[in-house]
């Protein structure tokens, strides 16, 4: 699989064939890891320019830069309120650098039901997490999975009106 440093710059140049694939009719590309000569991609999807790609990470040296750069989707994988703000801050910064609205970026994290089944803790977390500027909380549920959590905690985020 190579170094950190190789996979990164095979992501990235995979980021540039995607989106070249995902938006041109057709697309040519000389990397270091992907060459193409006249490659078509069909079809393209109704998406326009092309499906959004989503990122998940908090590198800030090259995911974030990466996500500024390509995404349409950041994803934080999970922490507090305040981690997230500092990622976003960097992510912002990132835009800034390329010249990008931070705002065209979609923000959604990971928030945990544990086995308890707290979902005031659930919608505590993505209530926070939407004060930083989180667009889209993502539930995770506890294994094994239990299908009847579903109901409850569907009805305990309509009821907090989040």
């Amino acid at each position: 699989m190579g170094s950190i440093r190789e996979r990164f710059d095979r992501f990235e140049e995979a980021c540039q064939v995607l989106t070249g694939l995902l938006s041109q009719e057709t697309t040519d590309f000389d990397g270091k890891f992907y060459q193409l000569k006249g490659a078509r991609n069909e079809p393209k999807g109704p998406q326009r320019p092309h499906p959004p790609i989503c990122i998940g990470g908090s590198g800030e040296k090259r995911t974030l830069k990466i996500t500024a750069k390509y995404a349409q989707h950041w994803n934080f994988v999970g922490g507090p309120p305040e981690e997230f703000a500092r990622k976003r801050d960097v992510l912002a910064a990132h835009c800034a650098d390329i010249g990008r609205d931070p705002k065209e970026i979609l923000l959604s994290a990971h928030v945990r039901l544990e086995s308890d089944r707290n979902y005031g803790k659930v919608i505590d977390d993505a209530a926070a997490l939407g004060a930083e500027g989180l667009d889209l909380a993502i539930v995770y549920i506890p294994v094994p999975y239990d299908p009847a959590v579903l109901e409850p905690l569907a009805e305990a985020i309509r009821d907090s009106g989040l």
